[in-house]
């Protein structure tokens, strides 16, 4: 028998097939690596290098006199306890109506569960026409909140109210009911079994959706802009602010403070980041 009719063994064709595929899988994957890459460096990292290049322009020192001053900080401050409260909020309520959707059955479910969505689509300058429409000096409900605080944190917590519910609702519906179930044959009340049961598994998509809510909150324009009514050390937001620097061509004091909000909301999702780490160990 010649050498060419000896059958090849079949674990060396699986072996050299494996070997194959890899290689095309390795190759292709090399490829979208470098796609996404290319792709998120020309729409986020570069226009992010720009604007601390310019921000810092001038050096440490100059960015510092840029922000170090009391219009542009209570600015800052304002806007950062104003998306600590919406996150708040939209933790505590955002996870309420999840539940609902999720657990509750009634007429107009997926009407509601369509709106929630509505502030990802609405353009957020209609958001904020449409809030001193009903909460501005000619409401048609009686309640005029323009130009105040409390303004700014409703229309806050009108354009993050998304990000919360859809982070939990996927939570919820592969939660193991028999936890649930086995909790309450032992005597826990139902307050006793979301606390105990349900709660732990639901924080990291909390927090992921409080983060995401905190970060467009300290960037929100749109929706503010009108309601607020930007009055310097009262009622004038971060990014407002911002704009206000750029209409007399400030471009350098713009940047600072831009580049002091990036900072500020990288900050906070790395925090969130490590929080849902541990929680995710602490659960396993």
């Amino acid at each position: 028998m010649t050498s060419e009719s000896v059958p090849t063994p079949v674990g060396t064709r699986s072996a050299r097939a494996t070997s194959s595929d890899r290689a095309r899988l390795g190759a292709w994957s090399g490829t979208g690596l470098g796609v996404a890459v290319l792709w998120l460096s020309l729409l986020v990292l570069l226009p992010l290098a720009a604007v601390i290049a310019k921000g810092t322009g001038d050096g440490w020192s100059g960015f510092w006199d840029a922000v170090n001053n009391h219009a542009a900080l209570t600015a800052i401050r304002l806007t950062v306890l104003s998306a600590l409260a919406v996150a708040a909020i939209n933790a505590v309520l955002g996870t309420l109506i999840a539940w609902v959707l999720v657990r509750d059955q009634f007429r107009g479910k997926g009407i509601v569960n369509a709106l929630i969505d509505l502030p990802f689509a609405l353009p957020t300058i209609v958001a904020g026409l449409t809030l001193i429409a009903l909460y501005g000096q000619r409401s048609p409900i009686g309640i005029n909140i323009a130009y105040t605080r409390t303004a700014i944190v409703v229309a806050l917590a009108f354009v993050t109210l998304p990000f919360v519910v859809r982070s939990v609702q996927p939570v919820l519906r592969e939660l193991d009911r028999e936890a649930e179930q086995a909790a309450m044959s032992l005597g826990a009340s139902p307050f006793v079994t979301f606390r105990r049961v349900i709660l732990p598994a639901l924080v990291p998509a909390i927090a992921s959706g409080c983060s995401l809510a905190f970060a467009k909150a300290v960037g929100e324009f749109g929706s503010v802009v009108l309601i607020s009514g930007n009055i310097p050390l009262k009622t004038q937001v971060a990014s407002v602010a911002i704009f206000g620097h750029l209409e007399p061509g400030d471009i350098k004091g713009a940047t600072a403070l831009a580049v002091l909000l990036l900072a500020i909301s990288l900050g906070m999702l790395l925090l969130i980041g490590v929080f849902e780490r541990v929680a995710r160990r602490h659960e396993s």
